[in-house]
């Protein structure tokens, strides 16, 4: 590790996991299942068919990718709790910050992504109308929610690692004082 710089294959790492992330959220977008109403002339029916269930694969492999990027980070920082302590300062503050935004951000993204694989999935069924003449569909958007957070979570992952880096690497400033009372010696 450089001075205050980080692993380069640690910054690789993580943005390539989250670069893959967000291509398979932007392709799940794009892939949603669409249904059409179909009319059954023997039971005189009408039942909705969804085309294929491609973008549930995608979203789970988004979940997947990002899941391993923040896991490869939280290993290497060990979550910013264990191993060295992070030096008083500026650089720890910015260290703290960045890694609770990049976890509120991981969290929605991962949401976004699995929910919306989830939703995929249920709608790639067949499906028999009674009242609804309308075929569910995923919402627009939701895999592209979760991309805009993927972003997110990585740019506040690098962020995060190039403070933790500087923080842990930094020595500790200490006060030197002259004694060590408090100003109470008209007492003692």
């Amino acid at each position: 590790m450089g001075e205050g710089k980080g692993s380069s294959l640690v910054h690789l790492l993580v943005i390539i996991l989250c670069l893959v992330a967000f291509a398979f959220a932007i392709a799940a977008e794009r892939r949603r299942s669409t249904g059409t109403i179909r009319t059954d002339d023997r039971t005189n029916s009408t039942y909705c068919v969804y085309d294929s269930d491609v973008a549930t694969g995608y979203g789970v492999g988004g979940f997947l990718f990002l899941l391993s990027g923040q896991s490869l980070l939280m290993g290497v920082t060990k979550c910013m709790c264990f191993g060295r302590p992070l030096a008083p300062g500026g650089n720890r503050a910015w260290t703290i910050i960045y890694f609770t935004f990049s976890w509120m951000c991981f969290v929605v993204a991962e949401a976004c992504l699995i929910a919306g694989a989830k939703k995929n999935a249920y709608h790639t069924r067949y499906k028999s109308m009674t009242e609804s003449f309308s075929c569910d569909t995923l919402r627009k958007g939701v895999f592209v929610a979760g991309a805009v957070f993927v972003v997110a979570t990585m740019v506040l992952n690098v962020y995060y690692y190039m403070y933790f880096t500087k923080a842990t690497t930094q020595p500790a400033h200490k006060t030197n004082r002259s004694s060590s009372s408090v100003g109470m010696a008209a007492y003692a």
